[in-house]
């Protein structure tokens, strides 16, 4: 793969393209042309994906123009062979990619073939890196300003595995890659009762009615899986078929959700592992250690609120500035560039499911510095946000966080009934804490839980066992009341950013972050929702250019002054906007 510049569009095809879009007759031009037009030529360089292909061999399609391709292809959500077919038979797209007249085009599979060598090269951004580096320097994106953050579930492209599910589809993509890698070796170890229970996809079928028959199926899919390891073990059998992927992955999937004890009688009995014990106790492990598809290795279960899904999570952070003042001398129309202010989305990233929002901040405040685009105020919801969050990010970058932070989440508090930690008086000073009725703790002991500082106060059992409040304060079989609060420096922030949510400036100030909605509407518009691709590396690689596209389409209506379409509002949205009003 050779690294060179984008061609010239051939002259015949701009010359079309300035008739038909630059004449007297106004047409809207399209992305393609005005990303050829307002764009330097080089913005985007084969160069960037050069690490992903080799220097030898024979020459392959251009890197740049299946970049461009891919952008493209996220800005009109097409899928490949829709891509490929209109790189062909589109004016617009041949000016953008400088493809003369007759050049028959490439072939569809060759994007898959793309996508894989970025991602396997670690090279998920670089098309986005290189186009926040030109509208930082166009001065579109800046260091300083303000911007926001939220995050959506990804649904993977698989179907959601219940554990008897996997256990059976584990054993049969082991049975379906050893069949095609040595179909006589598998057929030597196979009888009839195999080919009858994973001929087909166990989703096929429906699982047995009982608790009991669904226990039996589970432990019948355990001693399929481990008799075939076995096999697979033997010495006779070809030591590569270890090796194969599917293989790798019914031994892990076995592991996470079966053991292997023996009986009374000596004999090798398999149980399932159950919820509750640690791994090492026989139960399961941890949510993010877990596999929960044969398929997509890194697709996890998550939950956020009443929403439950199998998948990953997307993190974007956009540029939310006030927009210039109105230049088109009364409401904003068409061309007016107040109208047409683009808000650009700085940063994204992608996380298994399991990953917590919180986790994320730092993650994005250092995407943000790498990028030299760090914002004075970041708009975040209660999710990204802790008292110790606060007083890290501004230490490290300086960012002032803007959000509530999550509530009290103590059962007194839970209930709305009985004393919480805010009833209590804490003394840093005396290194005390005051109950509400008067008694003071007799211990206060500096300490770490979940690796992070805390101060654990204690209370005497002769104050608390005879209190006339106990059953408001502690349901402790010791009859005495343990507080843990934080050190007093986030202490302090945490009280001065609870009374300041409740005043009018931050909430005329917090609103700044709805408009992020809007952004996540589009991205959800755009496919964000359902992942394209399976693996955590190819589907950064899809949230990566899907971003650059909606880059794209925002500067093309800032270019041409035209307000975005937040997309077409139904009958019932227009009355509820209505009843509203």
């Amino acid at each position: 793969m050779k690294s060179s510049p984008l061609p010239e569009p051939d002259p015949q095809v701009a010359a079309s393209v300035r008739a038909m879009y630059y004449g007297k007759r106004k047409v809207p031009v399209p992305l393609a042309v005005a990303i050829r037009d307002k764009m330097d030529d080089d913005w985007l360089e084969g160069a960037d994906f050069a690490a992903a292909f080799g220097k030898r061999g024979r020459p392959g399609n251009s890197s740049l123009v299946l970049g461009l391709v891919t952008i493209l292809q996220f800005a009109e959500d097409l899928s490949d062979r829709a891509a490929a077919d209109k790189a062909r038979d589109s004016l617009a797209w041949r000016y953008l990619l400088g493809l003369q007249a007759g050049d028959p085009g490439f072939d569809h599979s060759v994007l898959p073939e793309f996508r894989a060598k970025l991602a396997a090269a670690g090279l998920e951004r670089a098309a986005f890196d290189a186009q926040l580096a030109w509208l930082k320097k166009e001065g579109l994106v800046r260091a300083g300003g303000k911007q926001r953050a939220d995050s959506t579930g990804v649904i993977a492209a698989v179907a959601a595995l219940n554990r008897l599910e996997l256990a059976g589809e584990s054993v049969r993509a082991a049975l379906e890659a050893l069949a095609a890698a040595h179909p006589a070796w598998t057929r030597s170890v196979l009888d009839e009762s195999w080919m009858r229970r994973y001929g087909t996809p166990v989703t096929s079928w429906k699982p047995p009615m009982t608790e009991k028959k669904r226990e039996e199926l589970a432990l019948a899919y355990g001693k399929d899986g481990y008799a075939l390891l076995a096999a697979v073990d033997d010495p006779k059998s070809p030591c590569w078929l270890k090796e194969i992927p599917a293989t790798v992955t019914l031994r892990t999937v076995l592991d996470q959700n079966y053991l292997r004890t023996a009986g009374e009688d000596g004999t090798e009995v398999i149980i399932r592992r159950e919820k509750g014990p640690s791994f090492e106790d026989g139960g399961l492990p941890p949510a993010h250690e877990r596999i929960a598809s044969p398929y997509d290795l890194d697709a996890r279960w998550g939950a956020k609120r009443d929403e439950f899904w199998l998948g990953y999570k997307l993190h974007i952070t956009e540029t939310c500035d006030d927009a210039p003042p109105c230049d088109c001398g009364g409401p904003c129309r068409a061309g007016c560039a107040a109208a047409a202010f683009p808000n650009l989305i700085t940063d994204v990233a992608t996380t298994p499911a399991t990953v917590t929002d919180n986790a994320m901040t730092s993650v994005i405040d250092d995407h943000l510095a790498a990028a030299e685009l760090l914002p004075a105020r970041l708009y975040e919801d209660s999710g990204y946000l802790s008292a110790e969050i606060l007083v890290n990010e501004r230490r490290r970058h300086g960012i002032i966080l803007v959000g509530p932070l999550l509530a009290d989440t103590s059962a007194q508090a839970r209930a709305g009934n009985g004393y919480a930690r805010a009833d209590f008086a804490v003394d840093y000073g005396l290194r005390a804490v005051t109950c509400p009725q008067g008694k003071t703790s007799v211990s206060w002991s500096p300490c770490t839980q979940n690796g992070k500082d805390a101060i654990v106060a204690t209370f005497s059992p002769g104050d608390c066992g005879p209190c006339p409040a106990r059953e408001l304060c502690t349901s402790s079989r010791t009859k005495r009341r343990q507080l843990t609060v934080p050190p007093r420096e986030l202490a302090e922030a945490q009280a001065a950013a609870r009374a300041a949510e409740k005043t009018r400036s931050f909430q005329a100030d917090y609103a700044r972050r709805a408009g992020i909605e809007g952004t996540m509407n589009q991205a959800v518009r755009h496919g964000a929702r359902r992942a394209r691709y399976r693996g955590l590396s190819k589907i950064r690689l899809e949230h990566a250019f899907m971003a650059v596209a909606l880059n794209f389409i925002r500067l093309h209506a800032y270019w041409t002054g035209t307000p975005l379409n937040r997309g077409n509002m139904t009958h019932l949205a227009r009355l509820e906007l209505d009843l509203a009003a």
